[in-house]
Formats: C-alpha cells, structure tokens, sequence
C-alpha cells in the first residue's frame, strides 16, 4: 500500500547532494563531495534546518557540553552512550564555523579537494594491519569539527590536528600559531582479501557514510540518523560529533568505531562494525536519546542519484542510455511480498509510502551491471553499490523492537537537471513515536553490494525485474510500458517451457490496453508489454506480477507514472 504527496521541491527541507565519480581520482572525489554538499546546505538554510553542536571544542561549548575523554581514559562500551545521555540532558547548541579561518572557508570545490593525506601519514598504515585511517581537513563546506579519538589497549587516545599531515598542492594551510583548524572526518582504507589498502570507506558531512565492496566506486550516501524528512517542519538535521575508532585486529577481524552524534531533538551514540568484501557489510548498533519527542524518524535512511533512465529521460538531450547511481527501491515486507519499485526523475516531488509492519529489509539497488546500460566512459555507474538494509533481532532487553514493527519504507523522488544530486531517499519509518526525555535503541545490518543479499532458504525463488522502459503508447494519451523479468522460475515448464503464465496488472486510476507476454528463452526473460491509459488523470499507481496458476512466480513491479 501506498500513500503519495508532491509539492515544491525548492520548500522541501531536505537537500540535493551529489555522489562521487565513480573510481575517481582522490582529487576528484573531493571536488566531487564539496559542490554536492554545498548544494545540500543551501537548500538545508533555505529550509532553516538546524545544525548539531561540537563537543568539547571551544569556550562557549564547555558551558553547556559534557567534555570529550582525555587521553588515557578508559574506554568501555558505555563511554559514547553516557556521552550522548549527558549532552542530552543539555539544552541544544548550534555550531560554531567562525573559528575556521577564512583561507579555509573560502576554499573551492577545487582548492579543498587539493588538500589531501601526506604519504606515510596514515594513521596505522605502516602497521601491517587491514584497515588505515585518513583524518579528513576542515574547509570549504565541511565546516563543522569533528572530533578523531583512536582505542587502543582499552584506552583513549586523541587524534591531534598537525599540518604536516596533510600535503595541499601549493595551497597555503593555516600556520601552526593560527590554532587548531581541526578534522571534518575520515577516510578508511582497508585491504580487500589480502589486497594492498585502497578506499573503503568515508565518513564526512552532517552524519553522512560511503562504502564500497571490492571492485566498486563510491556512489550511493547512507544517513546515520534522519530526522523529520520532507516534513513541513523542516528536517532536523543529526551531525557527527566525535568518532572513537577501536585499533583493529588481524587475520580479516573487522574494524569497529564508535560515533557520537547530536541533533536539535536528540543524541545518539552508534556502535558500527564495518567488513570489507566482495559485499561489504556495517552492522550498527544505536541509542537515541531524545530532548523532545520524535513522531518523524528515519532509520537505514539512504540517497542516491536518478537523471535519467529507461523508464524516462524528462526530455533531455544526453547521449548516454542512461544515468543514475541507484535504479530502484527493493522491498521483502513483513507479509512475505518481494516487491521493486523503480525509482523517476519526476517533475515534481514524490512522496510514497510503502505500509509494513516487521519489514525484512529494503535497500536503493543498482540492478544494471553492464557497460551498455549506461554507455557513460567516465561516471562508470555500473561499478556503484547497491545498498541492502535489514533489521537485525534485538539483543536481550532491547526495546528497539516497537521501531522496527509497524511503520513505512517511504521514498522520496526529487527533481532534478543535474547527475551529481542525490535526489531519491529511502528509509524506515516506525509508526511508534519516541517520548521526550526517554531511550530508544536500534539495531540494522547494511550490504554494500553488487546484488543484495539471497533471501531465506524458507522464501520461494522468483524472478526479478531486470530492465522497466516507459515510452508514448499508440496513441498521444497512452503510455507504452516493457517490464522485463528474469528468472529460470519462468522457464520450469517441460523441457524449459514456459509455463502458463497469466499478469496481475492494475492501473489506479487509469484503463490497461494492449497486454502482451513475449518470452526470450535464451535469456531466460519474459515481458510484459502494456499501455497505460491514464483516463486524463495526472498520475496512476501501477501494480504488474506474473502468476502460473494461482502461484505468484516473480516481485512484484510498481511504478508511479506521473503526467
């Protein structure tokens, strides 16, 4: 079930931001981060949004926030949550940027992305160890500090600021009397089986995080914690405020850290696991800490970027066949349904509900591998992750269960002219509020993939949507529609027959004309071809799955189509 709004994306208060180049340079990927983001904060001050709080950084701060561990404290597994608690019972505080000096916060998108790590200062990167850390500067639009601790031996060690860290190009960097400029995050490095290190992983802007799986570039940005998105409120806004980052072991053991974050309405401290491989995967284990109450939550909130694709271009000149880092929503609901949803550059934005209540996971996927698909030399899109979300089952006197029963994947499509905005959101949102002055906690598992993760061996194969195409139907108020599946599910009749294969296809509102299957043997595909008469109405919810007898054999397909 879905529920649907549009409006004035120019009033939404949430941002366009934008990915980097696939398999980029360094330098690149920088540039890359500094003009999405600064999109991002744009439409984020139209929207009023509010900033988080630096802990422990300057005077006015020490008044009212608990201070971060000095060196040598012991670390144990309360020492983020009992930070997060304390600042919660603080009012909140809004950051400071004025202490950044001017020759960094007027930098380029160009100029920041020059500043990069010095060779050999990779913090453990001389150690023989599978995972490097790459503190990342301050300047340009990442203008809020972030504090760096390391773990070791049970006790915390701060990462100072020192300029020689860092090489800029012939760019001039603060002098060392000019204060402490300080870190905006960090870039992992790890080795992908037993590979020299190469990125991983970045952790940079707001409370955003970027992964990959070997093989990959950089594409599709996770939200920690999401606040009141698209809501006429205006989105509060969760930021990282320090990250305490355990020394990792050896033999493939995975690299855990630890995240403070702070937002208008709450705190939060995160536990995450992260794991490199062929699919990389983060578990995160967290505990909101609430100032006010929250009725507007996301959890396993992603974002991706749609220009164009198969199933709509919006009247663009573009010799490419297509352009976007995620293709689609995958849903597997609490009922059992595995549903997709390709996702649209619309022209105005979409709000959809998807209506669960114990969902089994959901994720932006990027079903297209192959060159032809996009046929774009320098963006490769074919090489961007897809991101899995599942909820993991709460640990013994965990509470999280309520945010993770009923609720809603809700998708949001924005428009957008420009490959680099992040303009498709998908999270989790529970149904059930969370009380002032109260905790919450939450566990999921993401899947940094190539193809996201098979369901249970419990759940029936089906075939896939492998390929969605909209064009004008026969006449000019028809919209033709191909729907590809794939699967051998589709061919288990006698000797690789199809079987009798019938269509669920609804259109609301709107009539279907001109339905027709062509089955493609080799390439174990078969299509649905349909025309959508929409009646005059401005927009129709499509529903289309394939049946042999009265047994559903693929996902089930929905579309939006908006006139």
């Amino acid at each position: 079930m879905t529920h649907s709004t549009t409006g004035n994306p120019e009033h939404a208060p949430f941002g366009l931001s934008g990915g980097d180049p696939s398999r980029a340079s360094e330098g690149a990927r920088g540039a890359a981060d500094a003009v999405s983001h600064s999109r991002r904060d744009l439409l984020c001050a139209a929207a009023g949004a509010f900033a988080g709080a630096v802990l422990g950084i300057d005077a006015v701060l020490a008044q009212t926030a608990p201070a971060l561990p000095g060196a040598g404290t012991p670390f144990t597994a309360t020492t983020v949550p009992d930070l997060a608690r304390a600042l919660a019972r603080q009012p909140y505080v809004a950051p400071r940027t004025d202490d950044l000096p001017d020759i960094l916060k007027n930098l380029s998108r160009e100029q920041y992305a020059a500043i990069r790590t010095a060779p050999g200062a990779a913090i453990w990167g001389d150690a023989g160890l599978d995972f490097a850390v790459e503190p990342l500067h301050r300047g340009s639009v990442y203008a809020d500090r972030v504090s760096l601790f390391l773990v070791e031996d049970g006790t915390v060690r701060p990462v100072p600021y020192a300029r020689d860290r860092f090489t800029a190009d012939g760019l001039a960097l603060p002098d060392p009397g000019q204060g402490d400029p300080g870190f905006s995050g960090f870039r992992l490095r790890a080795r992908f089986a037993g590979a020299d290190l190469s990125d991983f992983a970045v952790f940079q802007g707001v409370s955003f995080f970027r992964l990959i799986a070997r093989g990959q570039g950089f594409g599709l940005t996770a939200r920690a914690l999401m606040l009141r998105p698209a809501d006429s409120r205006g989105e509060d806004f969760s930021r990282w405020r320090a990250f305490f980052i355990e020394r990792p072991g050896k033999d493939g053991a995975p690299l855990v850290l630890h995240a403070l974050l702070d937002a208008e309405s709450c705190s939060a401290a995160l536990r995450m696991t992260l794991k490199p491989g062929d699919a990389s995967v983060v578990e995160v284990e967290g505990t909101l800490f609430t100032r006010t109450a929250i009725d507007h939550l996301g959890l396993g909130g992603a974002q991706s970027s749609y220009l164009f694709g198969p199933n709509g271009r919006r009247g663009l000149d573009d010799a490419r066949a297509a352009a976007h880092a995620s293709g689609g929503l995958q849903i597997r609901n609490g009922g059992g349904e595995a549903i997709w949803r390709p996702v649209n550059n619309p022209q105005n934005l979409q709000i959809s509900s998807f209506l669960d209540d114990g969902p089994k996971g959901f994720g932006l996927m990027q079903r297209a591998r192959d060159y032809t698909a996009f046929q774009d030399d320098v963006q490769h899109w074919e090489w961007r992750p897809s991101l899995w979300i599942e909820p993991m089952p709460p640990t013994e006197g965990d509470a999280d269960k309520a945010l993770w029963g009923p609720g809603a994947v809700t998708l949001l499509e924005i428009p957008s002219d420009s490959e680099v905005n992040e303009n498709v959101i998908a999270y989790w949102r529970p149904r059930a509020a969370i009380p002032e002055k109260s905790e919450a906690g939450f566990r999921y598992r993401q899947t940094w993939c190539w193809q996201p993760p098979e369901p249970a061996p419990d759940q029936p194969a089906l075939a896939s949507v492998s390929t969605s195409r909209s064009g004008r139907g026969s006449s000019a108020a028809r919209r033709l529609f191909l729907v590809d599946f794939t699967g051998d599910i589709l061919f288990a009749g006698p000797d690789g027959t199809v079987p009798e294969l019938r269509t669920v296809l609804i259109a609301n509102p709107g009539t279907i004309t001109r339905q027709v299957l062509y089955p493609y043997p080799e390439r174990r595909t078969v299509r649905v071809a349909f025309e959508l008469d929409s009646g005059g109405q401005p927009a129709s919810e499509l529903r289309l799955a394939l049946k042999a007898g009265e047994r559903q054999v693929s996902e089930t397909w929905l579309y939006r189509w908006t006139g």
